[in-house]
């Protein structure tokens, strides 16, 4: 477990602990594709040795990508970077074909630790998309879950970033038209578009399940609940994880006075604290537990009590890793 972080800082608010409250959310933190993705990268390690390459970061946190480059493991933006003969992780994100045709053109080794949530969007898209079926894409452009759905099918996929985007589509046959979305977006934001396109085209015909994930949405429900009472809420997770950013946005409209992301403890700015008596505090879908326990004994230290838990549901799904590894053996070596 990471070490809580130590301040000389004096607590920020003469309050007594007694009139303050910290409440912490669950679910918060690693969902199962983020764990399974780290985890591959871990037993590749341990596995083959280092150096390991990783195109892109396997999933989106600093600390995570920082903790995993110590060991050994190379991040990359695209395979030209890789050497010949090397082994290379594709993140939990996932790739476009074009990537893997790229991977086995040069014959690199390869372990794809996309998420299998991700991986059902692609293969809807290629099922629409064998249908002669428009596909509107709910995403953010540059995402690299957007650029890897949107690989499986280029010529039958149209980006959609805002509801307000809808009133300038236009498509071939507006009968034959289907959604699909990014996985980490937020839930309101993304039926908000859902409902414009229905408007506009009344027979869209909706993905087999919502393709927001459970994750995603777990966890903007519970900073929902905690944020209708919090006075400030505090969401770990990096500037480059969309959940994360989600959360901040998904607490202010629930009713949170204030919210801040931050990656670890020692970004919190003690002005932040003045005058507040509950701080909620939740973390995204790439974070490691550590992260919100360094937060929680800042707190601590600032004058305000042991942290109450409200959690909202249990989550007990996990994903086994990639075939790969559940077969691998160490190399011998000699």
């Amino acid at each position: 477990m990471t070490t809580p972080p130590t301040s000389d800082r004096t607590p920020a608010d003469p309050q007594p602990a007694a009139a303050k409250r910290v409440v912490v959310a669950a679910p918060r933190g690693y969902c199962a594709g983020v764990d399974r993705a780290v985890q591959t990268v871990e037993k590749a390690l341990d596995t083959y040795g280092a150096p390991i390459y990783v195109r892109k970061q396997i999933v989106h946190n600093k600390h995570v990508v920082e903790t995993l480059s110590q060991r050994g493991a190379i991040f990359v933006d695209e395979l030209d970077e890789v050497p010949d003969d090397s082994l290379v992780i594709f993140s939990a994100h996932g790739v476009s074909p074009a990537v893997k045709a790229e991977a086995e053109s040069r014959g690199l080794r390869t372990i794809d630790a996309t998420c299998p949530l991700v991986t059902k969007v692609h293969h809807e898209a290629k099922r629409f998309a064998q249908q002669g079926v428009q596909i509107l894409l709910i995403g953010h452009s540059g995402h690299e879950e957007v650029a890897g759905t949107s690989g499986e099918a280029p010529e039958h996929i149209t980006l959609v970033e805002h509801p307000a985007d809808v009133d300038e589509l236009d498509v071939a046959d507006p009968d034959k038209v289907a959604w699909l979305s990014q996985t980490t977006l937020s839930v309101d934001e993304t039926m908000e578009t859902v409902d414009r396109l229905r408007e506009k085209f009344p027979h869209l015909i909706d993905p087999p399940s919502d393709d927001i994930c459970y994750a995603t949405q777990n966890r903007q429900s519970a900073v929902k609940q905690i944020a209708a009472h919090s006075d400030l809420v505090i969401v770990v997770g990096s500037a480059n994880s969309s959940n994360s950013v989600r959360l901040v946005e998904v607490a202010l409209e629930a009713g949170a006075t204030a919210a801040h992301r931050i990656d670890r403890a020692e970004e919190i700015d003690p002005d932040w604290l003045v005058g507040v008596s509950t701080v909620g505090v939740t973390s995204g879908a790439s974070v490691p537990e550590g992260l919100v326990q360094g937060v929680l004994a800042y707190l601590q230290e600032q004058g305000f009590p042991p942290a109450v838990q409200e959690r909202l549901v249990e989550e007990n799904l996990t994903f086994a890793l990639p075939h790969e590894l559940r077969t691998a053996r160490r190399p011998a070596r000699g």
